[in-house]
């Protein structure tokens, strides 16, 4: 793309310029920041639950990442006079989705997490509209709506 700047002052024109602007595209997400209620519960969650590492963290402030090996995940302890999110009222993060593989993996998923402590199922494993992809969301320990989805290939 290639811009064209044009002073005129008074009347005069004063300089031409033409510069070509290069566009600059990301690679990806690297990883995404949850402020969360309880650092603890919800590291238990996503290290036993979901199956993430471990793979850092700044005790000091206090924050741990997690990943599935694909994306990075750091989970922040917010202070206790937090105001939990609204996905109505509030602008910011509505939901993160997570992909899997299968119809099965989803179905697993649900019933590993239905029963675990502080999760709150939104809606069981459907249909996306027509499909034929199927997801389920819910809201882990600290109340951060996440969801699985499986988009057949």
């Amino acid at each position: 793309m290639i811009g064209l700047a044009v002073l005129i002052t008074g009347g005069v024109t004063i300089g031409l310029t033409m510069a070509k602007t290069q566009k600059i595209k990301t690679h990806g997400m690297h990883h995404v920041g949850l402020a969360v209620t309880d650092l603890q519960a919800t590291l238990r969650f996503f290290t036993e639950a979901l199956d993430f590492e471990e793979v850092g963290g700044k005790p000091d402030y206090p924050s741990v990442f997690v990943s599935d090996g694909t994306i990075m995940v750091t989970l922040w302890q917010a202070n206790e006079d937090a105001i939990a999110f609204d996905r109505k009222k509030n602008i910011g993060l509505h939901h993160m989705a997570f992909k899997l593989g299968s119809f099965e993996d989803l179905d697993t998923m649900h019933e590993k997490i239905k029963a675990w402590p502080g999760v709150e199922i939104e809606f069981a494993p459907e249909l996306v509209g027509e499909g034929p992809a199927r997801h389920m969301i819910f809201a882990e320990p600290s109340g951060i709506r996440l969801e699985f989805i499986v988009i057949p290939e």
